[in-house]
């Protein structure tokens, strides 16, 4: 069975846990797919990096149960071992409810949960806690305990036998060390590539994990799970979540067709950006493109170049341009490019932090402006933090969106836009609802541009892919006719 790791609370050390896990596995030479709950793209680059394979996001919100079943079987049968990070506390989702929680993910594929709590500073009291976290919900099965924060050999006897009063197996008992903490900043924790030594780390992880855990009875916790879901919810084993996917929506969209044939000059090249800027992209976005017949190349706009001459299409995804903002500014090349991919209405599609690099200017932390590319009316600035799930209904017709849909995103920044007296309502992009915060128009859409605060999953909205391609498409074959 796979296993899922939970805690109570944020910041209980679950990414450290997985990644224990992750590095005594492929130690010794075993497969693991690793998955996280929710929309983080922070903790999933760490866990990837742990695993040497794509972590997936694992998003009853953002995606729907259908996709969540889907991607999950196919990639944890792909490999004998599966680890799921879960997100936040175990009962945590949307509002004060759990729906979208770790729990409901544990639910709805049918894991194991292993709770990881932070033992610092209790003793006999922790039994309380971790007896109401699995009396709470009596359908989850609580597998066992991980310890964490434990200062002495005195200690953990104490919490082993507090443990032992509720019958709750410990798995696990991870010294109080700060040297473990991960490094963090305002979105979360720091992505591998910025980690000095991060190799080594792993390989230190690894063996500690033999260390502190009891390996062999998480190992077989984390075995692939057999299919034992019921027939009418059994995902197809034979199609990956993009092409099962596929298959839905273009029975619905006849119009729609895949362009997997077509030679290479006519398939249309889509440009997405990553560098240290620009990284918050799940691996889904690049596979849809692929799928559905284009080419995908990478795009480094911190490197000041420009576009590769056969751009159709152009996706700027979040990232952390706010902490690159001077460097940024000096990118003139790649500042200009993007202009003028704009003014010559070849269609772009840009994420949080990708929207930020269209604006006029941007602040740093310090308050400096720095100079962006200039594509939309505004400068943006550090303000309050904006996060959680949003519902979006489109105004108009754009690039991507059209009105009537319902979209389900994701916020999560801390920058906010200074725009323009008016911005014109024919560029409203759409309307965002979420629990606890007020509605608003946000955005900017037009026939060649969507930009927005927004984080999607196209797992959850195959249509946007759909249209992006179309519309690159349409772009390619536009230049191959001047060409001609």
């Amino acid at each position: 069975m796979a296993l899922l790791i939970a805690a109570p609370c944020s910041s209980s050390g679950k990414t450290l846990l997985c990644l224990l896990l992750a590095a005594a596995a492929r130690s010794r030479g075993i497969g693991l797919q690793t998955f996280k709950v929710g929309p983080d793209y922070l903790d999933p680059q760490l866990l990837a990096s742990a695993s040497g394979r794509p972590c997936r996001n694992l998003d009853l919100l953002l995606c729907g149960a259908p996709w969540v079943r889907q991607s999950f079987h196919w990639w944890s049968n792909q490999v004998p071992l599966s680890l799921v990070e879960g997100v936040m506390g175990l009962y945590d989702g949307r509002g004060p409810s759990s729906e979208g929680s770790s729990a409901a993910i544990a639910l709805e594929l049918n894991l194991p949960v292993l709770l990881l709590v932070e033992a610092s500073r209790q003793a006999g009291s922790l039994a309380a806690l971790v007896r109401g976290f699995r009396d709470h919900e009596p359908k989850l099965n609580i597998a066992g305990v991980v310890l964490n924060g434990v200062s002495t050999s005195r200690h953990q006897q104490l919490l082993q036998e507090a443990m032992g009063s509720i019958a709750m197996p410990v798995l696990g008992v991870i010294p109080r060390d700060e040297s473990l903490e991960l490094p963090s900043r305002h979105l979360g924790l720091v992505p591998p590539a910025e980690q000095d030594a991060w190799p080594q780390r792993l390989s230190q992880l690894g063996q500690k994990a033999s260390q502190w855990l009891q390996l062999e009875k998480l190992l077989a916790l984390m075995a692939t799970p057999n299919q034992n879901t019921p027939q009418t919810q059994t995902p197809n084993q034979t199609q990956n979540p993009i092409s099962w996917s596929l298959g839905t929506v273009v029975s619905k969209q006849k119009a729609h067709q895949q362009a997997t044939h077509q030679k290479s000059e006519q398939r249309p090249c889509v440009v997405i950006a990553k560098d240290k800027a620009f990284h918050f992209c799940y691996p889904e976005l690049p596979e849809w493109l692929e799928a559905l017949g284009c080419q995908v190349q990478w795009w480094a706009p911190l490197e000041d170049q420009a576009l590769p001459e056969d751009c159709a299409a152009l996706v700027l995804p979040g990232g952390y341009p706010e902490l690159q903002a001077k460097e940024l500014s000096q990118c003139k090349r790649s500042l200009e490019a993007i202009n003028q991919h704009c003014r010559l209405d070849l269609p772009l599609y840009a994420e949080c932090g990708g929207l930020l690099l269209l604006g006029q200017e941007l602040l740093d932390a310090d308050g400096e402006a720095h100079p962006m590319a200039g594509v939309l009316p505004f400068s943006a600035q550090r303000g309050a933090m904006s996060l959680g799930y949003r519902e979006a209904t489109p105004l108009r017709a754009g690039l991507v969106i059209r009105p009537g849909e319902q979209l389900q995103g994701h916020e999560f920044h801390r920058w906010q836009l200074e725009e323009a007296p008016v911005q014109k309502a024919a560029e409203q992009a759409w309307r965002l609802e979420g629990w606890g915060v007020l509605a608003r128009v946000e955005g900017w859409t037009n026939a060649a541009l969507h930009a927005s605060w927004l984080h999607l999953h196209w797992g959850g909205c195959p249509s946007i892919p759909l249209r992006l391609r179309d519309a690159a498409a349409a772009a390619n074959a536009k230049r191959q006719t001047r060409q001609n």
